[in-house]
């Protein structure tokens, strides 16, 4: 049993809070339960989503990029180190141009590292993302998948693209700084990027249909 010692954040599948682990400053996100679901079915898709997130952290540490070192797994619960950093939605602003650049070019080889072990991490943000002491970690993988599916490499890219459209408008064109990073380290990044600007024309086509072709 852990204790909960200070809720981080709720979302619609998980809440995230401080602990104690054996003595240890620690993090736990534990899957709760959903009233809509059958009580067999929702216990056994927590059961699994849990499992396979923990899966995919452990799989992206072997491939060499920085996730929080998981303490304990149990049913619902990832027990993980506690990073004190702010997200890098937060710092991007606050950071100069240099330390912002690096991290830039550090985030699009870490994206090449995961893509290379067909990890996708699913929802890609600057939310999901930590950077301390210089080293850039990447934190909740509960959309993640194990796949070499282009498409899902496609759309990992499409949604941190995004991101810096809606979070970082100001630097926005420097995510070509993590694009070139990602073209270095990926023998197959070129076919990933053209998937990702297939998207992006597939989401105008939409809106334009959305507008009445206007």
């Amino acid at each position: 049993m852990v204790e909960v010692q200070e809720i981080i954040a709720r979302g619609a599948e998980s809440i995230i809070y401080k602990t104690k682990f054996f003595g240890i400053e620690a993090v736990v996100k534990e899957r709760i339960p959903k009233g809509y679901r059958h009580p067999e079915i929702d216990f056994e898709l927590r059961k699994a989503r849990t499992k396979a997130e923990a899966r995919l952290m452990h799989a992206s540490r072997c491939a060499g990029v920085s996730v929080p070192v998981i303490l304990d797994v149990d049913e619902f619960k990832i027990v993980m180190e506690y990073i004190p950093s702010p997200n890098l939605k937060t710092q991007i602003a606050k950071m100069n141009a240099g330390a912002r650049d690096n991290i830039l070019e550090e985030l699009g080889r870490v994206i090449a590292r995961i893509h290379s072990n067909d990890i996708v991490h699913g929802d890609l943000t600057t939310s999901n993302m930590l950077v301390y002491e210089g080293k850039l970690y990447l934190i909740d993988f509960s959309l993640g998948a194990k796949t070499r599916s282009t498409e899902a490499k496609g759309v990992d890219l499409h949604l941190l693209r995004e991101a810096f459209l809606s979070a970082h408008a100001e630097v926005f064109e420097k995510f070509e700084i993590v694009v070139d990073s990602y073209s270095k380290h990926y023998s197959r990044a070129p076919e990933v990027i053209e998937k990702m600007r297939e998207i992006e024309l597939r989401g105008r086509g939409h809106a334009r249909e959305q507008r009445g072709g206007k």
